[in-house]
């Protein structure tokens, strides 16, 4: 027998009835209201799950500490020690662990592990009217943005652009992982991590691109995800809206090509603001014939006419907000803030 034929097709076959169902489930239709879940509070459950690509032991076990630390109780994912070639388990063992932990009535949140990829190749299979049944706390960043874009998308739930459960909580990210998820404030607003940061760390330097102050529902993520699902269901539509983008180790002219795709598949041009993070590592190497990253972007953004700056504490670095997908902010350039105009939990 062929084994390599037999494993994959019984991986197939594994993940078949996920994939009716996710076929059904995934007509287009206008995006429901929107869906806040309940805040977060010491002593809740929190399921622990791996929806792209695969945790080490030590990141796991890092992960698990930094939750129980915030007074939450851990249950990992049944497969989330799974590996199958670059993502933490096969697609379905992936889905089995996110529709477990949203069907589970004990589970209060939902914190990915890690990012990385493999959350795209999930979204045409998931149970979104299980999601919509069982709102909670989602939270993620990077590669999980497709997961918020499609929850918020296909069940209005609000998802939070937070650490993943690896990352290092600073003092930062915590006081405002705090405030917007377990603490519910009506308004929050965001500063600059200047305080936090070495004053010699040049990542944190802020800039204003097109100065004002501006209203809008706020939406975005990772630049990388919100490119590769363009063109798609689950695809950004930034008219209106205020945008907020990071990404991390793109040179200066893939970041052109990826707003370009964006300026033309998802009305980025038509946005009401852009309250841009810190894209780590993303200037060009000594050398190169590059515009360089803040001469791209402005390229790029530059005749939207609507406020715009650069350098907001989230995205690859130590010090992340955490930003709720949905909900109406303010962005300021004078202040440097960005503030939260409601509550993203109930």
């Amino acid at each position: 027998m062929n084994r390599r034929f037999f494993t994959r097709n019984l991986a197939l076959g594994t993940a078949l009835p996920y994939l009716l169902n996710g076929q059904k489930s995934n007509r287009r239709h206008e995006r429901p209201a929107l869906l806040k879940p309940a805040r977060l509070n010491r002593g809740d459950l929190v399921s622990l799950i791996t929806p792209g690509s695969f945790i080490p032991d030590a990141g796991l076990e890092k992960a698990v500490k930094n939750l129980e630390e915030l007074g939450l109780r851990v249950a990992t994912g049944k497969n989330v020690r799974a590996k199958y070639g670059f993502v933490a388990g096969t697609d379905s063992q992936r889905l089995e662990d996110l529709h477990a932990a949203f069907a589970n009535p004990e589970v209060k949140a939902v914190w990915c592990a890690r990012g990385g990829y493999g959350c795209t190749r999930l979204l045409p299979y998931i149970d979104y009217h299980l999601i919509r049944r069982n709102p909670k706390v989602f939270i993620g960043y990077s590669d999980i943005t497709a997961l918020h874009m499609a929850f918020l998308q296909k069940t209005g739930l609000v998802g939070f652009h937070g650490p993943v459960a690896q990352s290092g909580f600073t003092p930062y990210t915590l006081e405002h992982f705090v405030a917007v998820v377990m603490e519910g404030q009506a308004t929050h607003t965001i500063p600059l991590a200047e305080a936090y940061a070495n004053p010699e760390d040049s990542l944190y330097k802020f800039s204003t691109l097109r100065k004002g102050r501006v209203q809008g529902e706020l939406l975005g993520g990772n630049l990388s995800l919100l490119a590769a699902m363009a063109g798609t269901e689950f695809g950004l539509d930034a008219r209106n809206k205020l945008i907020f983008m990071e990404d991390i180790e793109e040179k200066p002219y893939r970041v052109d090509r990826m707003l370009t795709q964006l300026r033309q598949s998802a009305h980025l041009h038509q946005a009401a603001g852009f309250a841009l993070g810190i894209f780590a590592g993303c200037d060009p190497e000594e050398g190169d014939d590059s515009l360089t990253l803040q001469e791209t972007i402005i390229d790029r953004l530059a005749d939207t006419n609507v406020p715009a700056v650069y350098g907001l504490s989230f995205g690859h670095i130590s010090h992340q907000c955490t930003l709720p997908m949905g909900i109406m902010a303010e962005l300021d350039t004078e202040a440097q803030t960005l503030r939260l105009l409601e509550r993203a939990v109930q």
